[in-house]
């Protein structure tokens, strides 16, 4: 069995490293020329770092990033909504990590490119289009050096090609455009003094003004230093979004002067943001969930399948969830136990509706909705939360986002180990 994959994303290079590892012939196609460590900050949550883990990345992902001990809410008043351990810290068998997601990235392109060959991961090719038949399904891809039309036939092609995915545009070319929430992400990286203690992961105001903050090094050598991952979100007049682009650079004048204000005894907001060397926006966006993934031999996986806002930390986690779970299918019917085509479908059958309901319980705030529920409830800042908020009722909405998202402790210990 040959598998190809188009995008040599987190959740492409996820499903190859667990293909080999299951005895499957893996091929990856990156339209990129040439990969580099870019974006910003990601969390890795446990149920993540499990499958990572189990491809022998615990380590790799131990010494380029760091593991969250706390996540917190605050109002825009700096006064917290809620708290709790994550990760080893909260009880769990692995640790959250809050990690660059280029560093990511190039760790499992190093780990792909040794382990099933750097002549099977190629960069610089475009999918364009694909045809298949009973025997198997060809891809077409553009090479992007000499403008060359270059063929592949494998038994199944993934399309793991991100948000503006070719593949899934070529499965549903009418009516999934992106959809705008109406909010504008404006992200970077502020090398500063810790805060808290140094492993938290904290996010203050409510949907239409927020603040994201959490450190994705361990305190650097010059003076004890960290590198902060940062993210500034506001609601913005009604229009047409911008494309997704992670390259545009804005200066911070264009934002900051909302967040003026937001100093408080435990951070300096301000600060950060004035000490980021470069700043990127995009678009706040998603997709409505698709009627379905697959068609005969070919399938979506991760962003392609289910872009979602970056709420809950989900994203990432999600894509791996997916190649786990495909990888597992696609070796089951290996094995004789089922035909490959139905080994495609019981991995959208499982894999869409759960991915569908945390798109939609994202627009809905996920967790974070206790941020939107203080504002409502006390605008002006509370002098008890539980006043505002009931302890039970701020439990219960962690709890459940946990179980929507496949990592509270109960469905992680029923997840076998491969």
């Amino acid at each position: 069995m040959k598998i190809a994959i188009a995008g040599a994303g987190i959740g492409g290079l996820a499903l190859a490293l667990m293909l080999h590892k299951r005895g499957i012939e893996a091929e990856v196609w990156e339209a990129v020329e040439e990969l580099k460590p870019l974006g910003v900050g990601i969390n890795l949550l446990p149920h993540a770092v499990k499958e990572l883990s189990e491809l022998g990345l615990e380590d790799t992902l131990a010494e380029i990033g760091i593991k969250t001990s706390q996540l917190a809410y605050y109002n825009r008043h700096g006064q917290q909504i809620w708290a709790e351990p994550r990760g080893r810290a909260a009880g769990y068998d692995w640790p959250q990590f809050s990690i660059h997601r280029g560093a990511l990235q190039m760790a499992l392109l190093r780990a792909a490119t040794q382990r099933i060959g750097a002549g099977l991961v190629h960069q610089g090719h475009t999918l364009e289009s694909f045809e298949q038949d009973d025997g198997g399904v060809v891809a077409r891809l553009r090479r992007r050096t000499d403008n060359a039309l270059v063929e592949t036939r494998a038994d199944v092609l993934v399309g793991a090609d991100g948000i503006h995915s070719v593949l899934r545009r070529l499965l549903h070319p009418v009516g999934d455009e992106p959809r705008f929430s109406g909010r504008m992400l404006w992200r970077a990286i502020t090398e500063t003094q810790p805060f808290m203690d140094g492993r938290s992961m904290f996010m203050a105001g409510h949907q239409d003004q927020k603040f994201v903050a959490y450190p994705i090094s361990e305190p650097l050598r010059q003076q004890g230093r960290s590198l902060i991952n940062w993210i500034a979100e506001l609601r913005v007049p009604d229009g047409a979004p911008p494309p997704t682009d992670w390259n545009k650079r804005v200066d911070r004048s264009v934002f900051a002067p909302a967040f003026a204000d937001w100093k408080w005894d435990w951070i300096d907001i301000p600060a950060i943001i004035e000490g980021a060397a470069t700043i990127y926006e995009f678009p706040l966006v998603d997709r409505d969930p698709l009627p379905r993934w697959t068609v005969g031999r070919v399938t979506l996986m991760g962003d392609a399948a289910h872009p979602m806002y970056p709420i809950g930390s989900n994203g990432s986690a999600q894509a791996i969830l997916d190649a786990r779970y495909l990888a597992d299918c696609l070796a089951d019917c290996g094995a004789g136990r089922s035909s490959l085509l139905y080994a495609l479908k019981e991995y959208e059958a499982e894999r869409l509706p759960r991915t569908a309901g945390i798109v939609l319980r994202n627009r809905m705030n996920g967790p974070e909705q206790v941020m939107q529920m203080a504002e409502e409830r006390a605008p002006n800042g509370f002098s008890s939360i539980d006043d505002v908020i009931p302890y039970a009722e701020r439990e219960a909405i962690s709890q459940r986002y946990k179980r929507l998202a496949g990592f509270d402790k109960q469905s992680l210990a029923a997840t076998p180990n491969r």
